[in-house]
């Protein structure tokens, strides 16, 4: 099932995420611990990767100097862990994507019946969710879409965090690769990747420009041209 396998692949990733830093012994250091990741994770959505200093995250976090040296070393440290846990957590979100988004996908698939027209409203359809899913990402969770661009870019820098970030990414086309099992394509694995490449780079424009200057209108055709490519219409 779509769903299982995307989840699975999430439940992976996320079991493989590896902490660096110092562990915590006690409820309340952990609370502490927790508190300066999220403290470091909210420098970088408002201010980027550079202005995550131990002094200012723990300014940002509440929390003595001391403490942020403590439970890591280095800022290598501390932006690792803070990516891992976001890893984390977007992989539990993205199983539960996928959890709600299957009965959509299979339920458009299930109306095919071999005729163009079918085709011409299933590439409507997916085209239309994916515009969805673009600018429900904009307006609900910019935050961690600014996140994942910083973590992206820092993948580029961190050997560390390299096979995070490819791990990371297959979630997400993990789901739609199955998505084009099930429509019977050729390619599935090329499909997806073209596909969540074009989401991506809406995600990207969004970013910038802000969801209300996205045109729907062209997402829509832009979506609507690929699929009816990949359906043969």
């Amino acid at each position: 099932m779509m769903q299982e396998s995307a989840a699975r692949v999430a439940s992976a990733v996320a079991d493989s995420v590896q902490y660096h830093g110092r562990k915590a012994s006690r409820r309340g250091s952990e609370q502490r611990r927790q508190a300066i990741l999220d403290a470091a994770m909210r420098i970088i959505v408002r201010d980027g990767v550079r202005a995550v200093r131990h002094r200012a995250v723990a300014a940002e976090a509440q929390v003595p100097l001391s403490a942020t040296t403590y439970y890591f070393k280095d800022i290598d440290d501390l932006l690792t862990d803070t990516f891992a846990q976001f890893v984390e957590r977007s992989a539990a979100y993205k199983a539960g994507f996928w959890d709600r988004t299957q009965g959509l996908l299979l339920e458009q698939v299930g109306k095919l019946d071999g005729s163009v027209e079918s085709r011409r409203q299933l590439a409507e359809e997916i085209a239309r969710l994916a515009v969805e899913y673009v600018h429900d990402q904009l307006q609900n969770r910019r935050s961690e879409m600014v996140a994942e661009s910083a973590f992206q870019q820092e993948a580029l820098l961190n050997p560390r965090l390299h096979e995070m970030a490819r791990a990371h990414r297959k979630i997400l086309q993990q789901g739609v690769i199955h998505f084009f099992h099930v429509l019977g394509s050729q390619h599935p694995e090329q499909d997806a990747r073209v596909l969540t490449g074009i989401i991506g780079r809406m995600e990207y424009q969004g970013l910038l420009e802000g969801p209300e200057h996205l045109d729907r209108e062209e997402m829509m055709s832009i979506l609507r041209r690929y699929m009816h490519l990949v359906l043969g219409l």
